[in-house]
């Protein structure tokens, strides 16, 4: 199989829905045990509940993504119930549009908590169960979720976009240490482009609202027209990316981001 992950344990953040749930979805679909870690219990434990009944290893792990003991916990706890630790997908992440010109200081500090520490920490964890002598220790590959954002000038994101221009520049710098240390870990990014799942439903929303646009449609079809395949994304394009970065087919893919955005931020 393509991209065959028999054998990986994999920790996805934000993976109760969206995005996240994807990823887990299309991963475990490959073969790997997936811890979907996320704030919200109740979902998350439907999600990986409704994994097991396809007859695929998934379990749900609590994860507060701006709070590094919950990090801490969190690895741990995935390190156990999936038997090692060999990816981690900092997913989780957060959207608030404002214009500049009216910028709230609060929703930037929020975006930024979750988008660009939440990163920060899973980074952390991650490398500290996966190097040597950690309670994984076999190495392994770090996929963070940044965005096309962090390459395009779109308004009513700034708060956004600079949070995942950190998140690119983030991984460059871990790949740089793990190396530098020895770690034995691979980290990446992937920049995806507009999804139109419940998040980019609500960008496109939010463009309305704040008078950038006449009209959802008119968003939508804006960003259609910046995108060279015509056409948005779909979570499945997004996931399978994931997946790519996180087997051995990109095993000398190190420190870079990984655009699939049909060529929107190119």
């Amino acid at each position: 199989m393509t991209g065959d992950l028999t054998g990986r344990h994999v920790l996805v953040s934000g993976a109760a829905r969206g995005l996240g749930l994807k990823a887990a979805e299309t991963l475990s679909a490959r073969g790997a045990a997936v811890a979907l870690a996320d704030i919200d219990e109740d979902e998350g434990t439907a999600s990986a509940a409704a994994l097991t009944a396809q007859g695929r290893t998934a379990h749900f792990v609590r994860l507060d993504v701006t709070d590094d003991a919950s990090w801490a916990d969190a690895t741990t706890k995935a390190v156990s119930v999936l038997g090692g630790l060999d990816v981690v997908v900092n997913n989780a992440g957060i959207e608030i549009s404002d214009l500049l010109a009216d910028l709230d200081p609060e929703n930037m500090r929020k975006i930024l908590d979750v988008n660009v520490l939440g990163t920060a920490l899973g980074i952390k964890h991650a490398f500290r169960a996966m190097r040597p002598g950690g309670t994984a220790g076999a190495g392994g590959a770090i996929v963070n979720v940044a965005s096309v954002a962090a390459n395009i000038a779109f308004p009513g994101i700034a708060a956004y976009s600079a949070s995942k221009s950190a998140v690119v520049r983030l991984t460059k710098v871990a790949a740089a240490e793990s190396g530098r240390l020895g770690y034995g870990v691979r980290v990446n990014a992937i920049c995806p482009g507009l999804v139109p799942n419940a998040m980019g439903t609500r960008l496109a929303v939010d463009m309305e609202r704040l008078g950038l646009f006449p009209s959802v449609q008119d968003a939508v079809t804006a960003v259609v027209s910046l995108t060279p395949s015509g056409r948005l994304a779909t979570e499945d394009d997004i996931a399978n990316g994931v997946a790519f970065l996180a087997s051995d087919e990109s095993a000398f893919v190190n420190g870079v981001s990984l655009s699939v955005d049909g060529a929107m931020g190119m």
